[in-house]
Parts: C-alpha cells; structure tokens; sequence
C-alpha cells in the first residue's frame, strides 16, 4: 500500500473546497435519501452536468458523498413511516418500523446509524489495501479480458438487477441497443440514426440517465403519493443502549463482509446485500422468531450491508474501469467529461483523484455519523414537506440540466421520451439498472470484442485461451446456470404449491 499516496488524498480532501463539496454531498445525499420517492441515482443524474465545471477530484468527491449519504439517510423513513428512502433499505423497514412501533425508533435509528459507520470506515480500510492489488493485476488485462469483464458486468446486471432473469436480460439488450445509436467506432457507419442529424452522435449518457430516472421516477411518485404517518415526531432516546450495541455488534461485522464482498462484484448492489445479511442473521440468530417483530439485529446487519457494499462498488469502477451499478455509470462518465479514465491506470495517472477520493471516504462518513445522530429531529420534519412542492422543482432542474450538456431542445425530448419508456418498464416490472449498466458497457464490450478478433485473426479460441478471460466467461456461464436453475425451481414450486391448494 501507498502511505504517502493516502497522506496527500488526505492533503486533497481536507482542502477548503473538498471539504464543502464533501459536506454538501453528505448533507444533500441524507436528505434525498430521507425523501421517500428521491434517490442517490435521479439526485446524481441532476446535478451530473454541474460538476462539468468541477475539479475532477472536486467532482468525484461530491458524487460520492451523495452516494453514501443516501445509504445513510434512507434508513430513516424506512424506521419511521415504514417507506424506504431508497431500495436497499426496505429490509430495514421490516425490523425497524416494528421497533419504532414499540416505541424504540431512537434505538433503531441509533443503531442504522452506527451499524452504517462502523460498515462504511472498515469498508474503506479495505478498499484502501484491495484496490492498488487489484489495479496491480489489472495491468495484465488485454482485449480479450476486458472483453469476458464486460459479458460478466452484463450477465450479473442481468441476474442480481430484478427478480426476473429474463426481463433483466431483455433491459441488457435494450440498453446496448440504446448504446450503438450514432456512428461505429471503427467504421464510421451510421446505425439507428433514421436520418437524424441529432443523432449522429449518439445519445449523451446524462439524458438517458435522467430519463429513466428523473422523469420517469417523478411520474411513478406523481402517480404513487404514499400518505404515511410518522410513528413519532419526537425522538427520546438516540444514542442505543450499550446492551443493544452489543446484542448488533456481531450483526454488524457480518454485514460488513456480506456487503463488501456483494459490492465488488458487477451488478452488485445494497439491496441484494441487505437482504442477504438479514437471512444470514435470521438464521444464525438464537431467536428467529423475533425477526419481523422488532430484532434490533435485523436493522443492524442490513444497514452495515447496504453502506459497505455502496463502498465496495467502487473497487470494480477504480481498479478495473467496470461500473457495478447505476451510480458507479455516472461516476464514471464524469470522470470521462474530465479526460479521466478509471481503471488499472487511475493510480498511476491519477493518484490526487485516486487517493484523494479514498481519504474523502473517510472523513465523509465521520460527517455523516455527526449529521445522522444528533440531527434526527430535523429529518424528522422533512418527510412533511409534500411531493407536489417538490417534483415541479426537481422537473426544472432536470430539463435545465439536460438543455445545458449540448443546448439542444432535441435532448429534452429525447429525455422525455425515455422517461415514458422507463415508467412503462417500471408498471411492467421490468429493472432500469439493467439498461444503463448495459449502455455504459456496451462500448467497452463492442471495442474489446473487435480487438481481440483483430489479435486472433477473427478466431474467439482467444478467449478461452487466456486464463484470465476463460476464468471469467466461465464465471459468467456459472451465474447464468445457477440463475435459470434457480427460476426452474421456484416456477416448480409455484405449480406444485398450486396443485396442492
């Protein structure tokens, strides 16, 4: 590891302006993620053209904060009003909704917050020794392996992104199809343009995220108004009890490995590691049947899992080049804006972005342990500020955001448009992560692809020749076995469950 690597990150994030976006982006990403019908993915697809005029370091600290401070926030309405803040805390809602039912909310906002700590600064320790290992052998990644990378990216988009194998798989295709609109890379070919000169150059990655995201979740919420009642609007007791502490501390460690280890992965997400920390806690508790009625470990090892993993999923967008989620693409593609290409070489090139990132991790999360705590009252208040005063702000930042990135009205319909098409696939339940994840690695897929073939005289034996790319399409091959076998099973089931009633 690079000690004074991680010293001049710290330089860089306790700069004056590093400082203020990183309390900016902890701040705003626990408001939007106390904010039932908001999220981390439309707040950072709305602000994503501001940080054009950014410092790239600037810019991928702030992202960031608004990230893992959504993971914070979320929580609370989860605990409170039983409506999660954002997906990966509906497993908190169950215990914790309970808890706040029997008076306890202090307890179990407590314990989120300190669960969502402790996970979040050993995630980073870890990320800070991991990635440079991983960047080190990344080095040895030619076009095949980059190519067998992206088919895992986009198989695990696919299987872990919804409930339904095959409509994730059917968003994967739609996005790489949304992904070859414009010119071909190497040919200069025209496809899918239908004569459009608007089209020419593709579809810029900022509109299709606030497409699908912004306006397509403002007409989902628009549609959907949940009218909850808080559970308490006067918090007695927000520091646990040691007791409690203790009783979550094992709960918390475990989701803490359970997220760090879902998160490196591509497709991962905080929602499938909430929901495997709780199983694990359901079944390695004492009491089980505590669970679902109020079990402080079922708030602690969810919110650990949910805040590591949202840590962890920058390893593969660091070392690798690899987005594992909606808001890693975004990341991504600021980092592209600034001339700055994750991967293998981003220590290298890049080391004040690099470590200046990891080091804001750091101090991030201290910020938000502060704002999380003493601050619940004040959160409190803002679930009671109404939707229909919000959506119409968020509407205008939305289409003056996207007017900005090319000062086309073009863009706007277009947003418009995919904002149409993302509600449709949400009443159909169809996932959107699937789509931008696949539009984001589709040019890496299609270019490593061609290359490799180039190497290879046209011949894919390359593929399965190289350890590395062989390793990885066999790991791919693996998730799609285990995932079809896996909806074989379940459907039996259903249709024996049926013939029994």
């Amino acid at each position: 590891m690079d000690f004074s690597g991680l010293l001049n990150g710290f330089a860089t994030a306790l700069s004056t302006t590093n400082l203020f976006y990183a309390f900016i982006g902890s701040l705003l990403g626990t408001v939007v993620g106390i904010l039932p019908g908001l999220g981390p993915t439309v707040t950072i697809a709305v602000l994503l053209p501001i940080t054009y005029y950014m410092s790239p370091e600037t810019a991928v600290i702030m992202i960031a904060a608004i990230y893992y401070g959504c993971m914070y926030g979320g929580s609370t309405t989860a605990i409170l009003l039983n409506i999660p803040g954002e997906a990966a805390s509906v497993v908190t809602a169950i215990d914790g909704y309970m808890l706040a039912k029997k008076g306890k909310a202090g307890t179990a906002l407590g314990i989120a917050a300190i669960g969502s700590f402790i996970a979040a600064i050993l995630s980073v320790l870890a990320l800070t020794f991991l990635a440079p290992v991983l960047a080190s052998f990344a080095l040895k990644f030619g076009p095949p392996e980059y190519c067998a990378l992206a088919i895992l990216g986009l198989v695990m988009a696919a299987s872990l992104s919804g409930k339904s194998f095959v409509k994730g798989l059917i968003m994967v295709v739609l996005g790489m199809l949304a992904a070859t609109i414009g010119q071909d890379p190497m040919s200069g070919n025209l496809r899918f343009t239908f004569g459009s000169q608007n089209l020419l150059d593709g579809i810029d990655f900022v509109v299709v995220a606030m497409g699908l995201f912004g306006v397509g979740e403002l007409i989902a919420n628009v549609e959907h108004i949940d009218a909850g009642s808080i559970v308490t609007t006067k918090i007695e007791r927000i520091f646990p009890r040691i007791k409690d502490i203790v009783q979550s501390w094992w709960a918390i460690i475990r989701g803490t490995v359970i997220g760090f280890l879902v998160g490196v992965l591509p497709g991962g997400s905080g929602t499938i590691s909430s929901l495997a920390s709780y199983a694990v806690e359901k079944r390695v508790s004492k009491h089980p049947e505590e669970f679902g009625q109020g079990a402080v470990e079922g708030v602690a090892g969810p919110e650990s899992a949910n805040n590591a993993s949202s840590v962890a999923s920058f390893v593969p967008l660091l070392t690798l080049g690899v987005p594992s989620n909606a808001i890693m693409a975004m990341l991504f593609a600021a980092l592209l804006v600034h001339g700055i290409t994750p991967g293998p070489f981003l220590v290298r090139d890049n080391p004040v972005v690099f470590w200046g990132l990891i080091a804001s991790m750091f101090i991030g999360n201290v910020m938000l342990l502060i704002l999380n705590l003493p601050m619940v009252s004040v959160w409190v208040q803002l679930l009671k500020v109404p939707f229909s005063l919000l959506a119409p702000i968020i509407s205008g930042i939305i289409v003056v955001g996207v007017y900005t990135i090319n000062n086309r009205v073009f863009d706007i319909l277009i947003m418009v448009a995919l904002g149409i098409f993302g509600y449709v696939m949400r009443k159909l339940d169809f996932e959107l992560g699937p789509f931008l994840l696949a539009f984001v690695l589709e040019r890496l897929f299609e270019n490593s692809f061609r290359q490799s073939l180039m190497l290879s005289d046209g011949s894919p034996v390359i593929f399965f020749s190289r350890p590395i790319s062989a390793a990885l399409l066999g790991v791919a091959l693996l998730f799609v076995v285990t995932t079809v076998l896996s909806t074989i099973k379940r459907s039996k089931a259903r249709r024996n469950g049926g013939m029994i009633r």
